[in-house]
């Protein structure tokens, strides 16, 4: 099922010189790692980041922190659950199901990949986990 803002676009799309079609471009964030448990590890530096922001308080991505969920409380898990609904979580074949998943729902021509990640090395990894689920492309 897609969301309401894409079934307006592509319902009230008008053809021009420039596009034929409806044309649907999505962003998702991924955290990808070997396990599912540093993939949600490496997910608390942007969820970290959200909460900071909410409060008035933003920062730089900051470092990852074990067990970063269980410190929230209601709420924080509330809107970080909205705010990161389009996020993707896991190892390789989480990662390669979700996005799969993603991609039926919305029925996107393409997609875009952001990874948060705190350390550098670690988000190429990620990207790399995406790259080999997606068969390179």
């Amino acid at each position: 099922m897609e969301g309401l803002a894409l079934s307006v676009y592509r319902s009230r799309f008008q053809p021009s010189e420039q596009l034929a079609t409806p044309y649907v471009m999505v962003g998702v964030n991924v955290f990808a790692a070997a396990t599912a448990a540093e993939a949600r590890y490496l997910q608390s530096s942007a969820q970290q980041s959200t909460l900071n922001l909410r409060r008035g308080q933003p920062s730089r991505l900051p470092p990852p922190v074990d067990n970063f969920e269980s410190q929230l409380t209601p709420p924080e898990r509330a809107l970080l659950h909205d705010v990161h609904a389009c996020t993707v979580i896991g190892s390789p074949e989480s990662i390669r199901q979700g996005l799969e998943a993603f991609v039926a729902q919305t029925e996107a021509e393409e997609i875009m990949v952001s990874s948060p990640i705190f350390d550098h090395t670690t988000r190429l990894r990620s990207f790399a986990i995406v790259a080999e689920v997606c068969g390179g492309a």
